[in-house]
């Protein structure tokens, strides 16, 4: 019993801090756009919820437009006139996501409050839906989201080390560089002292001051 204890309260420490989903309130101005940026690995499912706040039960829902794009910039999602929508995809590149807000109508002006559920990776997935077919429920269900975090973390491991060697190799390739023109500038700086010398020389000789 304290075993199975144990491994429940595990895989919620595991699920509660390395699972990526978090939900955003937005304020939108009345002119203008507001992003939000995510930095997510190749072949990640990113599930995505938003709602239109209204400010008041007798005023008017005031509508906004949703655009999303990928770091090379394809569009992933776009709205428009709306109050509340989702999206969902796949990522098939590596770098930063971007979902763009901004309001399309508002009777009442002022800003518009909205609130974006963003899930990522483990986050996203339905586990009621994978208990429902596997026919798991209790702690072997959480041993299973335990599995997939472990997983999740894992895969980022090796994403943050994979851009850790791309950085290293940038930086390598950066130094030798700035290396190489530190000891072209010298060797300018050397040529030009030395024909500065010369051509001073010749000019005393001519004036024969030596």
């Amino acid at each position: 019993m304290g075993n199975r204890a144990m491994c429940v309260l595990l895989a919620l420490f595991f699920l509660c801090f390395f699972s990526n989903s978090r939900a955003i309130w937005l304020t939108l101005p009345s002119s203008g756009t507001k992003c939000v940026s995510e930095e997510i690995q190749n072949n990640v499912v990113v599930l995505a919820d938003y709602v239109v706040i209204p400010e008041g039960v007798h005023q008017s829902h005031p509508t906004i437009s949703v655009k999303v794009t990928s770091p090379f910039g394809n569009n992933l999602h776009h709205s428009e006139q709306t109050t509340i929508g989702n999206f969902a995809f796949t990522t098939n590149e590596s770098g930063n996501y971007l979902a763009c807000f901004w309001v399309d109508h508002n009777e009442g002006g002022g800003d518009v409050s909205v609130n974006l559920d963003w899930k990522i990776g483990i986050a996203a997935k339905d586990w009621d839906s994978v208990a429902k077919k596997e026919k798991i429920e209790g702690v072997e269900l959480e041993l299973r989201k335990l599995e997939g975090a472990v997983e999740a973390i894992h895969e980022n491991l090796l994403y943050l080390k994979g851009r850790e060697a791309e950085m290293r190799t940038v930086s390598e390739a950066t130094n030798g560089r700035v290396a190489w023109f530190s000891i072209m500038s010298l060797g300018i700086c050397i040529a030009v002292s030395a024909l500065q010398l010369w051509h001073l020389k010749r000019y005393f000789q001519k004036k024969k001051l030596i």
